[in-house]
């Protein structure tokens, strides 16, 4: 079984990488038994899309 401290590190490299079939199955595995990992990956989209539509924004104003 997947410790917390892995998934969350991987739910963090899923962001920047692709993950193998095998880490995906894992993960997944973990994240339908564990409230607080699932909660994290749904934290970090979310961190994600606020610091993407910051940017766009930032940059839209910049070009003005």
């Amino acid at each position: 079984m997947m410790k917390c401290t892995e998934a969350t590190q991987l739910l963090s490299e899923k962001m920047d990488r692709p993950l193998s079939n095998k880490e995906k199955i894992n993960l997944g595995v973990h994240t339908a038994m564990c409230p607080a990992c699932r909660q994290f990956g749904k934290q970090m989209l979310s961190l994600r899309e606020i610091c993407q539509r910051y940017v766009k924004q930032a940059d839209q104003e910049q070009n003005k």
